[in-house]
């Protein structure tokens, strides 16, 4: 007896999904009531301030220097996770070792762990009195209460991304083009660099574009261990607390909005690169 196949089409082809209608319904739905109206919501509030208010707001030297300690650390930090994620997820690819799901697990440690929790931990460990932060003391080097700390909080946190973007693109790379290239005389560094990482690098760039993105707007990780010094350790989003907490709220969502268009464009320019070098790879 032969199976009959029913397929239900539309103007534009096949629907595989019985009931696409609504669970398209749905999605939008969420989108809308979890993304699109929170971030709609800032910008009618920052819509209060004049555009000369707004200006004055977003460029006020305290607000620059947020801008710029937040940005730097959050990209120096993503550069770090973008070269140790790739180490880690090579690692965990292509070794056998025992306790290899135990480490698997650990890396989204970060994910599961309150950020809060991780500030206080970190600052403990590296202030002028913790475990690592005394043996640099030792020979001048401050970690807590500097740019160094709050880079090393946003590495933590963002490690994640890196490894867990570019682990599933390792796992399927055909590796017929690694044993192609050693047949014909190539290097494992020449192999690596030529036919590894242009198949990797789209997904290393999304994992890069994620953790600074989270970076930029951390919060509860950072807050501790930054100290919180005027113009030096500042980062954004405590002055968007600190103008909460003054009942500025105006002025809050326009520092809000700043960070909401450099993340946007961030992504924006990311896209854009992995648009482009697929089509070149196809090309």
């Amino acid at each position: 007896m032969e199976q009959q196949i029913v397929k239900v089409k539309n103007k534009k082809g096949v629907r595989v999904i019985p009931g696409f209608g609504l669970s398209l319904g749905v999605t939008l739905a969420m989108l809308g009531t979890l993304v699109l109206i929170p971030l709609t919501s800032i910008i009618i509030s920052a819509s209060g301030l004049s555009i000369r208010e707004f200006a004055e707001v977003v460029t006020s030297k305290q607000i620059v220097s947020g801008y710029v300690v937040s940005l730097s650390c959050a990209f120096v930090a993503a550069l770090i996770n973008a070269f140790f994620g790739l180490m880690i997820a090579w690692v965990l690819v292509r070794y056998q070792f025992p306790y290899k799901r135990l480490m698997d697990g650990i890396i989204e440690l970060p994910f599961a762990l309150p950020t809060a929790v991780a500030g206080i931990s970190l600052t403990y460990l590296y202030s002028d009195k913790g475990w690592i932060g005394a043996a640099f003391s030792k020979v001048g080097i401050k970690i807590a209460y500097t740019k160094i700390g709050i880079t090393i909080a946003m590495i933590f946190i963002g490690i994640p991304f890196v490894v867990r973007t570019v682990q599933p693109v390792l796992e399927k790379l055909d590796r017929q083009y690694e044993e192609a290239a050693a047949m014909l005389g190539a290097s494992r560094i020449y192999t690596f660099f030529r036919v590894v990482l242009p198949e990797v690098f789209p997904a290393l760039l999304a994992g890069f574009g994620l953790a600074f993105a989270r970076g930029i707007g951390e919060y509860g990780s950072v807050v501790f261990i930054a100290g919180n010094i005027p113009y030096e350790t500042q980062i954004a989003p405590l002055l968007i607390m600190a103008k909460l907490e003054q009942y500025k709220y105006a002025d809050a969502t326009a520092i809000a909005l700043v960070l909401l268009l450099l993340s946007f464009l961030l992504m924006l320019m990311i896209n854009s690169v992995q648009i482009y070098m697929q089509k070149f790879s196809k090309g």
